[in-house]
């Protein structure tokens, strides 16, 4: 074959499409037979021999398109025509197919509904001057007598599914909207009395208990501060104590007659029309890792049987480029891998607004009308096929439940703290889940993943509205799990926790700082849903998940002030004359009486609140069989260390939370940021930089209660002595070499490790078998890779002359300074338009004047071929 008439960068593109050899020598024979004149004619040549009937002599590469992503997906790939190209242009049907990324959209109105005057009184005085408009008025009374008569609202059906069935789930459809009354009825009234009743009882008598302990019995304006910040704060211990013994007791006795999940029929079939989503939002998350995940939750459903079932969707709301060429890459191999296509689908949202909760609210608006039920991962979830049908069996079973959260269990990680912490929740865990489960019943907790959901009453009910109003606490919700929950039973509907399903799984922050990071966002979250503790409407346990939510961080602000006010009281004793008659014509002197004895009997009784449901947690695994946690000797020494280790970082956790709660208030920016999905390690230089005021302020305050009287120096200890020892704490325990050391000599050991199950080995896997993902250059170089972006991407026709200038100059400037020219954002244009971005790719292989960047990726001999086409001319139509 004469060489000079395929140029080398024709022959390197050849290469890289990996043809067959007997097509190669067919397209090479082609080329040969027309004399080329430069390395851009020889190259057209070549795409319209691809090409074939769709060649495109205006956009060469995108008539190609198709061609090329065969060659990489082969022929299961399924494709679908675009319904606007037929109708607009009839010349237009020749143009190349776009891959089936999403199903035909299947449109639901999801209208979130203003939330009014979140204040009774204000309420009460806009009904009686009136300032609320009538129709406002009757659509409010609307909804709470729903509310108040518990029960399901009628909501109106809509088309659900395609013509091939929507008739059989029109019917069942119907039935799970209006959903009855349930045959048995959870009565958890008296329960949450009971409860109640212990916290305040035990509250009262510590607080009586700790005024006996202070000098002057309570009685001094100090001392009162004090008793009123232990008073909270001892409720808040209680309160976690008593679910803890809930919990406990459920577990041992081993029977739960309101348990959720025993309403499933084991291996029973799923009613055809019972379609469920498996969705997963994600956003600039470690797309290996996430595609793995989801990889083995897919292969453990189809091992089931019931794959035909569900669908899964990847909700990308991913910003860089790099992560968003990626991700198609991933999609495109994951459904090639287990021949997905048609059943694994892909969108990214151009207009990313409200985050995750936006994201799904995306997903109903467009497909919630083809599917029952939708089963929210996390980027880092994996479930099994069994847990993923048993959900949907028990939602069959419950007609009145909107939503059904399992617990998921944490496992993967490899730090010493990831590993201490996966231990914490799989030992102390299921008691708190039981004892929640337990209080709340059908108004139970929602965190956002791992949970099925009823489309339906999901689309009617749980659209988010701003949260009225001005400053750091009003507009976007943060934290929408527990308010969607409010909601759904605000309507009617249930919210359970099946929390003895096995098979659901997430996983643990590697280090201390990247969990501090995660809760600065929820802390933020928590304080903002306070707002609507006394909305309109809302159940009595869901207006107390949001005291508990708000708790979980303002207690470390609590605490700390209680803190500062007992040292403030050592100092008043230690620095100044007692008062000994503080009232006129007083007979008897007031004493300052110190004990001891009772501060210790205190002391004693609060550490046994905090400590025994750990004690109790290792003891039920012990009665049950404590093999698969590295036996019973290294399970309790297990929990020893961990005690020991979570009293070394609670008082951390307090300054941060404290940090937290006051930049809430402030109205400080939150970053809001992905958290890893790899064992991250803390290096020293950011140890220093978190925890350096901590470890002065520990010495200090030490150093300060030392100098006033040494003797209270000891009660102090562990909370200065653990602040002073955090930087080494926190570089320590983030090291994966000593999570490692630990699990050698099975410390630290939970069953997911000791035995592992199917998904969680597959997960593992499929990471490393996973190449390096590829990036936005290669989207735009690699033959095979760009076809898949190009193909995946949406065709507009219509597109503006404006809109359609923007692009060209996107490519002009994408080709001459190279891709660090382009913002991300702009990236992302060109990754979403298909005739621009192959229009990049041709340029890219032809032109004389295409930036380094570009050419770096190319053959040697390409790069400095004579024949490449100098300047814009290579850009063709985009020039």
């Amino acid at each position: 074959m004469d060489a000079p008439r395929i140029p080398l960068p024709c022959r390197h593109y050849l290469d890289k499409l990996s043809l067959p050899p007997a097509v190669r020598d067919g397209i090479e024979a082609q080329l040969a037979e027309t004399p080329t004149l430069s390395t851009r004619d020889a190259m057209t040549r070549l795409h319209h021999i691809l090409a074939q009937k769709n060649a495109d002599s205006d956009n060469p590469a995108y008539g190609s398109v198709t061609a090329r992503a065969r060659l990489v997906l082969g022929h299961d790939a399924v494709w679908r025509a675009d319904p606007a190209a037929s109708a607009a242009n009839t010349v237009e049907q020749n143009e190349p197919a776009q891959l089936c990324v999403a199903p035909p959209l299947n449109r639901a109105s999801m209208v979130p509904h203003p939330w009014g005057a979140l204040n009774p009184l204000t309420r009460w005085m806009q009904r009686v001057f009136g300032r609320v408009q009538v129709e406002d008025a009757a659509a409010l009374d609307a909804k709470i007598s729903d509310a108040e008569a518990v029960e399901p609202a009628e909501i109106s059906i809509h088309e659900l599914l395609p013509q091939s069935t929507s008739a059989s789930t029109s019917t069942s459809q119907t039935e799970a909207v209006n959903a009855p009354k349930a045959a048995g009825k959870a009565r958890g009234g008296l329960r949450r009395l009971v409860l109640l009743f212990l916290m305040l009882g035990q509250t009262a008598l510590a607080t009586y208990y700790m005024s006996r302990v202070l000098p002057y019995q309570g009685k001094e304006p100090l001392e009162i501060a004090l008793l009123a910040l232990f008073a909270l704060l001892f409720c808040w211990v209680s309160a976690g104590f008593w679910t803890a013994m809930t919990g406990f007791l459920l577990l041992a006795r081993g029977k739960d007659p309101f348990l959720i999940s025993q309403t499933a029929i084991a291996k029973g079939a799923i009613d055809a029309g019972a379609r469920t989503a498996i969705v997963m939002p994600i956003c600039n998350e470690d797309v290996t890792r996430v595609f793995a995940g989801l990889r083995a939750t897919y292969e453990s459903v189809q091992k089931t049987g019931q794959l035909a079932h569900f669908d899964f969707f990847v909700l990308s709301d991913s910003g860089n480029s790099d992560t968003c060429a990626a991700e198609v890459a991933a999609w495109a191999a994951l459904c090639k891998a287990v021949d997905g296509f048609g059943r694994i689908f892909y969108r990214r949202r151009q207009r990313r607004t409200r985050r995750k909760s936006g994201n799904i609210d995306d997903f109903c608006r467009r497909w919630g009308n083809n599917y029952r039920y939708m089963i929210v991962l996390d980027a880092d979830s994996v479930m099994s096929g069994d847990c993923l049908s048993k959900l949907v069996q028990s939602m069959e079973a419950n007609p009145d439940a909107g939503i059904i959260q399992t617990a998921p269990r944490a496992a993967g990680r490899d730090t010493l703290y990831a590993r201490i912490q996966q231990f914490s929740t799989r030992v102390y865990g299921p008691l708190f889940t039981a004892g929640l489960h337990y209080w709340q019943l059908g108004e139970s907790h929602y965190w956002g993943h791992n949970a099925i959901i009823r489309v339906k009453p999901f689309i009617e009910h749980c659209a988010l509205s701003l949260l009225p109003g001005k400053g750091p606490f009003a507009g976007e919700i943060l934290s929408h799990d527990f308010i969607e929950a409010a909601l759904m039973r605000r309507a009617g509907w249930k919210v359970w926790i099946a929390y003895d399903l096995d098979g659901s799984y997430e996983e643990m922050p590697p280090n201390l700082l990247d969990e501090l990071k995660r809760d600065r966002r929820w802390c933020q979250g928590n304080l903002m849903n306070f707002r609507l503790f006394l909305s309109r409407g809302m159940h009595s346990v869901h207006r107390a998940v949001f005291v508990t939510g708000v708790m979980a961080y303002l207690s470390a602000p609590l605490w700390f002030l209680f803190l500062i006010l007992s040292t403030g009281l050592l100092a008043q004793h230690t620095l100044t004359e007692p008062t000994y008659f503080t009232e006129p014509w007083q007979l008897f002197p007031n004493w300052p009486q110190w004990h001891p004895e009772k501060a210790l009997a205190l002391f004693s009784a609060t550490a046994t609140l905090l400590f025994l449901p750990k004690i109790l947690s290792a003891l039920l695994i012990c009665m049950q069989g404590a093999k698969q946690f590295g036996g019973q000797l290294r399970l309790l020494f297990s929990v020893l260390i961990e005690m020991f280790f979570s009293m070394l970082l609670a008082p951390v956790r307090m300054l941060f939370h404290t940090h937290f709660v006051i930049a809430a208030f402030m109205g400080w920016a939150l970053r809001w940021k992905s958290p890893p999905r790899e064992d991250a390690e803390t290096s020293p230089r950011e140890a220093f930089r978190h925890h350096g005021l901590h470890t002065l302020l520990g010495l200090a305050w030490g150093a300060a209660v030392f100098w006033l009287n040494p003797t209270f120096l000891p009660w102090l200890l562990p909370i200065v002595g653990s602040l002073a020892v955090a930087i080494p704490i926190s570089i320590y325990s983030s090291k994966v070499s000593n999570g490692l050391r630990f699990r050698s000599k099975k410390l630290f050991l939970i069953p997911e490790e000791a035995v592992p199950p199917v998904e969680l080995l597959a997960t593992v896997a499929h990471v490393k078998a996973t190449p390096p993902p590829p990036d936005f250059i290669a989207a735009v170089v690699e033959p095979n890779f760009n076809a898949v972006v190009c193909a995946s991407g949406k065709l507009h026709l219509r597109r503006s002359p404006a809109a359609q200038k923007i692009s060209a100059n996107l490519v002009r400037a994408a080709l001459l300074d190279g891709p660090s020219a382009l913002a991300d954002a702009q990236k992302n244009i060109l990754l979403s338009d298909p005739l621009h971005m192959s229009q990049l790719h041709l340029a890219v292989w032809t032109s004389g004047h295409a930036h380094a960047d570009w050419l770096a990726r190319l053959p040697a001999s390409s790069q400095t071929d004579k024949d490449r086409v100098p300047g814009l001319q290579a850009l063709g139509q985009a020039a």
